[in-house]
């Protein structure tokens, strides 16, 4: 008498299983903003701020300083609809709350070296290589004319 084997399933086959049994998947969903923010918000954005969790569709967002929290506020429902968009549930994230904490540097240190460089030369307060390291155009925008009012609203010297 032979015994017969069961079929064996694959780790990915048990552990989809197991999430849907544990129900999990909707919070996996949202924890799929930290592959994608760098992309979504840019390199000069995502350098002064970084997602740190999420709960109940609130995204908390370490930022580099209160001056970066003030601009960002400007921006975050674009910036939700954006990640949304990107995201399978396309409405994990319902609301931004940004707060000012310690950012950890995700960039190589020859990246950050040339962002330095052209920080440097940041002469005038619309850089255009500062807005062409955003990606999404309208984030872009938003950014280049919170900045010439940033520009208007300044003594000057």
């Amino acid at each position: 008498m032979t015994k017969k084997i069961p079929p064996i399933d694959s780790v990915g086959a048990v552990l989809e299983q197991s999430l849907k049994r544990l129900d999990l998947a909707p919070r996996l969903d949202e924890y799929g903003v930290w592959p994608i923010w760098r992309e979504v918000v840019g390199r000069t954005i995502a350098r002064n701020a970084q997602p740190e969790k999420i709960r109940n569709g609130t995204l908390f967002v370490k930022v580099s300083s209160p001056v970066w929290m003030q601009e960002l506020q400007f921006m975050k429902e674009m910036i939700a609809e954006k990640l949304n968009q990107r995201l399978p549930n396309h409405a994990a994230v319902k609301n931004i709350f940004f707060m000012v904490g310690r950012i950890e540097e995700t960039e190589p240190p020859a990246a950050a070296a040339e962002t330095a460089a052209a920080e440097e030369n940041f002469d005038h307060p619309v850089n255009q290589d500062f807005l062409q390291s955003i990606k999404d155009p309208e984030i872009r925008a938003a950014f280049a004319r919170l900045l010439k009012s940033y520009a208007r609203r300044q003594p000057k010297v």
